[in-house]
């Protein structure tokens, strides 16, 4: 026990190690990327930094697999450097049972980074987003889903225009079941429209027939006033891509919340495969992340007496990049429909640890 405490702790400090390295680049590439991105919104130093800080998380999140690699790479290389491996294994201990302590820990982190550092990432991203699409075209829009159906926001500093529809169409082009709140900047509301459908073209929403009532006039009942068309054409900027990246962004959603976002998603007719998959590919990260650990052991623990030290950890480093494109490869087809979700989610982590545990037999205890 004593053994295996030393070897989970030891990866642990390593890994914190790696993760900081990498976290440290993210944040200084972001800086760099944001500075005079946003000339015109005269952003200082702290609130480049801070933008920074808000998406480094999403992207170090995102790598967390070759972080381990790498954890695991330089672990077992230092303890083959230091003839701390020779001396276990002289004591009995083999090969298998020296990277069940690292890939416990590494299946740890997968849990914590999932439950907590999954939704701290998601958040970040997402008030990131807001805040640079509002820097990029000086309006605001906002996206959400209720239980009922889907809400919009457009406008700028002059007005604001809140929507609600109770379903939309496969790519947000077309709603149905439409009510249009308009505000002035300073959120009194002037009008309502009411409609059977919208259709969004280019800078505007084609209404079909509906009514409409004017408000906040002291001369005016609204009831008595109300008006009716049989169609309407109201100006907007957004467009399809805009609100299909807000919802079709599952690295924005918790994953606390991503099963209620998901039936939200079905409810309102939107595609829900990409967050499927999304969903799934969390929940075998913890998975993905121990068979990492036999990746990178399979090729590490020669003692350095044997030679070929560099070969072997290049070909570490390749196949931790190959499994990366394999599952983004398997995202992908998984989000497109070509195999099924479970495939695309699992299929990477149960392939890359029998892989890694036919490697490990083959060059320890072949």
């Amino acid at each position: 026990m004593t053994l295996y405490l030393y070897f989970a702790k030891r990866f642990l400090l390593r890994f914190l190690a790696v993760f900081g390295s990498f976290f440290a680049i993210a944040l200084l590439t972001d800086v760099t990327g944001l500075f005079g991105r946003f000339d015109d919104a005269n952003l200082g130093v702290l609130d480049t930094l801070r933008l920074a800080a808000l998406k480094a998380p999403s992207g170090v999140y995102s790598l967390l697999s070759m972080i381990v690699i790498l954890t695991s790479l330089m672990m077992f290389l230092g303890l083959s450097r230091s003839s701390e491996l020779v001396a276990t294994r002289a004591a009995g201990q083999s090969a298998l049972r020296s990277v069940i302590a690292p890939m416990t820990m590494a299946f740890a982190i997968g849990v914590v980074g999932v439950a907590a550092f999954n939704p701290m990432a998601a958040m970040a991203l997402r008030q990131f987003e807001t805040e640079t699409g509002r820097y990029d075209s000086g309006s605001i829009s906002a996206f959400s889903l209720s239980r009922k159906g889907l809400w919009l926001r457009q406008g700028d500093d002059t007005a604001q225009t809140v929507i609600f529809a109770e379903r939309a169409n496969f790519d947000a082009t077309r709603l149905s079941g439409v009510t249009f709140f308009e505000f002035s900047a300073d959120g009194i509301a002037l009008r309502r429209i009411e409609t059977t459908f919208a259709r969004l073209s280019d800078g505007a929403w084609n209404l079909g027939p509906g009514k409409f009532w004017e408000v906040n006039h002291r001369a005016v009942v609204p009831d008595k006033a109300a008006t009716t068309f049989d169609a309407l054409v109201l100006p907007s900027e957004l467009t399809s891509d805009q609100i299909l990246e807000s919802f079709g962004d599952p690295a924005t959603v918790p994953i606390w919340e991503m099963r209620p976002f998901i039936e939200r998603l079905e409810r309102s007719g939107f595609a829900t495969n990409r967050h499927r998959v999304h969903l799934q590919m969390e929940l075998a990260l913890p998975a993905l992340l121990a068979a990492m650990v036999l990746v990178g052991a399979a090729f590490s623990m020669r003692h350095q007496r044997s030679g070929r030290t560099g070969v072997m950890v290049l070909l570490t480093v390749l196949m931790g990049l190959g499994f990366f494109i394999l599952q983004d490869f398997a995202r992908i087809l998984g989000s497109n429909g070509a195999i099924p979700v479970i495939a695309a989610a699992w299929g990477p982590p149960i392939s890359a640890f029998l892989l890694a545990f036919g490697l490990l037999l083959h060059m320890e205890d072949g």
